[in-house]
């Protein structure tokens, strides 16, 4: 019986990509991803695995330079075209989170609105920073009050912290440095009362929320053993409210190493299925998909649920 997955975790930077890598152009942290991408190739790739969509995603933090200023703001409206013309030829087979520039609140807004309004895209796609703001600090807060209005999904892909450079010892930034970005900034929204002032967030995190589940206890009893001079008024209770409502994917976390802590702060209704293809290699996403079938913890229903119901009830175009 086909699984029917829905995949929240891909990504395609667009059309325009090919072009900027050939030029030399650099994500951060100089990483590239797979050049190449066809929804032809998408698509087989998909069928392979009974993936029955994918919620596209441009997983980088862009902003201006000093030498282009504009550069975000063109190169994620393309983006968003880009999605949403691929979106209109495979219907039912593609999703996308709108590609936001980082160059300040106003401009994250105004591609915000134009994805969501005028393009019809399924969410908003954040960084775990963005060019080292964090969640909780002023620079997010217009855009997590409008997110929160809006109720949309938003999936908060990890990047680089400012400090790579002395903290990475040269390595892959999936190594340990994402997963500990994502931490860090959830654990900043918690501190800083982030999801008391926008209950309404629908907050996606990649790879089974990185390092933050395992730290999910100790998280809430520093809230007892003592919090910074100018952190929020919250106890045991809030930070675990605040875990359980957030949604974690499967993507390079499918093995019982990463869904156990997951599954303590949090329910297996809020497990997505998640690949990270194309920049995690077909034979990777292969094994996750092996751990995730034989984790014992998850029942029928259940798998069915992480599967894609799920996130069907995020994404209510794809029921």
């Amino acid at each position: 019986m086909a699984r029917n997955r829905i995949d929240v975790h891909a990504h395609y930077l667009g059309g325009t990509v090919e072009t900027l890598f050939a030029s030399g152009f650099t994500l951060a942290g100089g990483y590239r991803i797979p050049t190449g991408w066809t929804a032809e190739g998408a698509l087989a790739f998909m069928d392979r695995h009974e993936i029955a969509a994918q919620i596209l995603s441009a997983p980088w933090p862009f902003a201006g330079t000093s030498d282009d200023p504009g550069f975000a703001r063109r190169f994620c409206r393309d983006v968003n075209h880009d999605y949403a013309e691929l979106i209109a030829r495979h219907p039912g087979r593609f999703g996308a989170f709108t590609a936001v520039p980082l160059d300040d609140p106003d401009v994250m807004l105004a591609e915000i609105a134009y994805g969501l309004d005028e393009l019809g895209l399924d969410g908003v796609m954040l960084t775990s920073n963005s060019v080292g703001h964090y969640f909780g600090q002023p620079f997010y807060e217009p855009v997590l009050a409008e997110l929160h209005r809006r109720q949309v999904p938003v999936f908060v892909h990890p990047t680089d912290c400012p400090h790579v450079d002395v903290l990475g010892f040269g390595r892959p930034s999936s190594v340990c440095e994402y997963p500990f970005d994502t931490a860090r900034n959830i654990v900043n929204a918690l501190y800083t009362g982030v999801f008391h002032r926008y209950p309404g967030l629908r907050l996606i995190l990649p790879h089974g929320g990185g390092a933050l589940p395992s730290l999910g206890w100790r998280i809430a009893e520093h809230t007892v053993m003592g919090r910074g001079p100018d952190d929020a008024d919250i106890g045991h209770e809030h930070v675990a409210d605040a875990l359980r409502g957030l949604y974690y994917d499967t993507a390079l976390a499918g093995s019982a190493h990463s869904l156990l802590p997951t599954l303590q702060v949090t329910g297996a209704e809020h497990v997505l299925f998640g690949t990270d293809w194309p920049a995690a290699p077909e034979a990777t996403v292969e094994r996750v998909i092996d751990d995730l079938e034989s984790f014992e913890e998850f029942d029928t229903a259940q798998l069915a649920g992480v599967d894609r119901d799920n996130a069907a009830r995020l994404f209510p175009r794809f029921v």
